[in-house]
């Protein structure tokens, strides 16, 4: 319970942090002034898999961010205008993560984008946000090693989530490590950064599947 309600916190103060975000770009003259000034809404994208492989984790991150926004539009919302959301669905497909970011982007012209899961649609709409100097607020971990204007990072990084867990092994459990992962980009990056680590403080890698 208490797990659940400090995600919520988190989303409502990542929402709040959107209202400044917009704040910025509309004072900036953003090329989207329908959405920005004179309109009784702000439009904001929501993308992630509703169907497929994913959908079983992403739908929750969905709702998630609706009840945020609706919390926000409860309050007054942001600059004395409502939240829109527009929702598509990334279908588990990366090709379809690029394809609908554009979609949000160009067709609806909200003005950032809540997206994502996998580092493999991370990366596949990354082009797309930073070729249209447009944000997206990427909600959970990932594997680090990328740094991008365009992509705001709320999820932990290796540094502040494995690292510490394998210090505490090495100090308490022992030298010795077999690394197991699934075969994508994360597990990847992951096992390197640990082995890496591992060297360096005097553990032993004894295999990796």
């Amino acid at each position: 319970m208490a797990k659940g309600l400090e995600r919520r916190k988190f989303l409502i103060y990542s929402s709040a942090a959107l209202g400044t975000s917009i704040f910025l770009k509309a004072c900036g003259g953003a090329n989207n002034t329908n959405t920005t000034s004179g309109a009784d809404t702000i439009k904001v994208g929501i993308l992630h898999s509703l169907s497929g492989t994913m959908a079983i984790s992403e739908t929750t991150v969905v709702e998630a961010e609706k009840l945020a926004i609706e919390e926000i539009n409860a309050a007054g919302g942001v600059l004395g205008k409502q939240i829109e959301a527009i929702v598509e669905d990334g279908a588990s497909d990366w090709p379809t993560f690029a394809e609908k970011a554009n979609k949000l982007i160009d067709q609806d012209q909200v003005v950032t984008v809540f997206g994502c899961w996998t580092s493999a649609s991370r990366k596949s709409v990354l082009p797309v946000f930073e070729s249209k100097n447009h944000m997206l607020w990427y909600p959970v971990q990932y594997e680090g090693q990328e740094c991008s204007k365009n992509i705001f990072y709320t999820g932990a990084a290796p540094n502040q989530q494995i690292e510490p867990a394998v210090d505490w092994l090495l100090e308490n459990k022992g030298k010795e490590f077999f690394l197991v992962g699934s075969d994508y980009v994360f597990p990847r990056t992951a096992n390197t950064i640990i082995k890496e680590q591992l060297k360096a403080k005097g553990g032993t890698t004894v295999g990796e599947d």
